[in-house]
């Protein structure tokens, strides 16, 4: 008995085992002819539809990039028939050494499979070649779209496309040798958005790889997917103008709408023109650039680090009230500097003493030595210099600095503030204090911030305290934008101790005697803005400028720096001005002060 159940069981289990092979064979065979597809791989030719790429506009919906039809030379080398290399070559003004090198390429790879020979042909080029093609056989043109742009502006934001590294096609199955990816910029940080999603048709082919029909009548070709379109939030009239205004300077300018961290111009100067990256003399152009000595390829707006000068004094002012150690009618004497034992740092020229807000507005290197000095050694509520400083570091990087913001842009630098661990393994711990590192009271010694930080911390005076991280994607078409770009990251400074530097900015430009930016005075328009001079160990110093206008509802924050500038006030600060009208006022009411800053050198 127990051998027959045994035996119906074992019987049971082959017929089911036997159920499920037919039952799959019947699914692979009748049901899904995808493995069809794979088994007649050696007779089929995939042909990739590549998609369009996503558009991008600027925040007022005017077009920056767009798609435009370019043509790829293709070979089949066995096909070809007595070839006048110089001929052809001289059709699309390509170098004869480079074309026999890339068919040389081709007639290794395969002999009968089409490779490409020359890449991305212009109308132009390929107008001249169409007409003549009959003459090369075994060569055909391939149309393919590359990106265009409507001006050479803004290029560092954009960015450029490149063709696919073998690292990225490892990284993401996506890709395969000959594709296009975003290298910089927006096209890079958005590349997933952008790129689309590819279609395929399918061709039987024969022994020889030419096509003789559509695979089952192409019912699974697929059509590509066009990628998001995207507005960016820079205007492109005042991001054209940014640029016209940095010409022939070494420089940048970051403007922020300060509600929103939406970035309104984004210049690095010198820049290049990216049309110039689309076609196939990229190689040659690109090369150009990696070799200028200015170096127009590096966003300088993102990732050039310089010492802040005296544009920081607006931080230690904020920490200083925040500790308790300095109040509005707080004075110090000022003496052409400030002097501890044989140390002194120097200062020019004004009335003493000052209070805060006069501190501020006259920018007096003493004011703030004794302020620094106070907030690390004469602080009640620290122990010792080394808990004063951390303390006082962790209200400076809540102002934004010393760390990455997070905008949506490779590359980004950190800037640079100093911990304790660093003193201690430059000093020695225990030997340093206040007034060994007092060069950073003016924002000088180990202390460096981008612009992008300081357009940012410009934003935070204006809003009292907070800022939304920059952001230069301000919509993606059927979908949203990061939900981080639209929350507010507050300071560790109260609200009301950032009247007391506002107060003192509006007299930086605004004030009477003594004021060290007059020069960005708007008649109408209430600035706030404050100088720094960079020193520079290599040549004439820094010049730099922050500022937000109006006093009241702030719509645009700034800043500015001109290597080699000399003063704040010298260039950046009338750059600053004049971008500042442009975008409230879309006019200039002196043409003498944009005559001013174009002749500078």
């Amino acid at each position: 008995m127990a051998f027959e159940q045994r035996k119906n069981i074992i019987l049971s289990l082959i017929i089911a085992l036997a159920l499920i092979y037919v039952g799959r064979l019947f699914y692979l065979q009748v049901i899904n002819k995808s493995y069809q597809i794979s088994a007649e791989n050696n007779v089929l030719r995939f042909v990739t539809k590549y998609p369009e790429r996503g558009l991008i506009y600027d925040r007022n919906h005017k077009l920056l990039v767009f798609n435009k039809a370019s043509y790829d030379l293709m070979v089949i080398p066995n096909k070809i028939k007595n070839l006048d290399t110089t001929a052809l070559c001289n059709l699309v003004h390509f170098d004869k050494k480079e074309f026999i090198k890339q068919l040389k390429k081709a007639k290794k790879y395969s002999a009968y499979k089409p490779s490409v020979i020359i890449k991305l042909l212009d109308e132009e080029e390929f107008s001249a070649l169409q007409d003549q093609l009959f003459r090369f056989h075994g060569f055909y043109l391939q149309r393919r779209l590359i990106r265009n742009y409507t001006d050479t502006i803004a290029s560092h934001l954009l960015g450029y496309i490149g063709e696919v590294s073998e690292k990225q096609i490892q990284a993401d199955p996506y890709y395969v040798q000959g594709d296009y990816v975003g290298i910089s910029g927006v096209e890079k940080s958005y590349e997933t958005e952008l790129r689309g999603k590819k279609g395929v048709n399918i061709f039987q082919v024969d022994v020889h790889n030419r096509i003789k029909d559509r695979f089952a009548n192409g019912k699974y070709d697929t059509l590509p997917e066009k990628g998001k379109d995207l507005t960016i939030t820079i205007d492109k009239e005042l991001q054209h103008y940014g640029e016209y205004l940095l010409h022939g300077k070494v420089g940048s300018i970051v403007a922020i709408e300060p509600a929103t961290g939406e970035v309104l111009a984004f210049v690095s100067s010198p820049t290049y023109n990216p049309n110039m990256l689309i076609n196939h003399n990229r190689s040659k152009y690109y090369r150009m650039l990696i070799l200028d000595s200015l170096k127009p390829l590096f966003n300088r707006a993102l990732m050039s680090k310089y010492p802040p000068g005296s544009t920081f004094k607006i931080a230690n002012a904020l920490v200083g009230q925040e500790e308790g150690i300095l109040f509005p009618n707080t004075y110090y004497s000022c003496n052409y500097g400030y002097h501890a034992g044989g140390l002194t740092v120097g200062c020019h020229g004004h009335k003493s003493p000052l209070n805060l807000v006069e501190s501020i507005q006259i920018s007096c290197n003493a004011y703030y030595c004794n302020v620094f000095r106070n907030i690390l050694e004469h602080n009640k509520k620290n122990e010792s210099v080394e808990l004063a400083f951390k303390t006082w570091r962790h209200y400076i990087t809540s102002l934004g600095f010393g760390n990455k913001l997070g905008i949506d842009l490779p590359n980004e630098s950190p800037g640079f503030i100093p911990t304790t661990k660093y003193f201690d393994k430059f000093y020695g711990r225990g030997h340093w204090n206040g007034l060994t590192v007092i060069s950073m009271a003016i924002g000088q010694g180990e202390i460096l911030a981008t612009p992008l930080q300081l357009a940012n911390f410009a934003a935070i005076i204006a809003n009292k305290g907070y800022y939304k991280i920059p952001h230069v994607v301000k919509a993606i078409k059927d979908s949203s934008i990061d939900i981080r770009y639209q929350v507010n990251h507050y300071t560790n400074i109260k609200k009301q101790y950032f009247e007391v530097v506002t107060e003192g900015m509006y007299l930086v430009v605004n004030g009477g005697e003594g004021s060290t930016a007059h020069i960005a005075k708007i008649p109408g328009i209430d600035v706030c803005g404050k100088t720094g001079t960079a020193q520079n160990p290599h040549g004439k110093d820094h010049s730099i400028f922050m500022a937000f206008a109006p006093r009241q509802n702030p719509k645009i924050a700034i800043a500015v720096v001109v290597e080699n500038g000399g003063y704040g006030a010298t260039i950046a600060a009338p750059i600053s001005r004049l971008m500042i009208e442009k975008y409230l006022n879309d006019s200039i009411s002196q043409p003498y002060l944009e005559k001013y800053v174009l002749e500078k050198k």
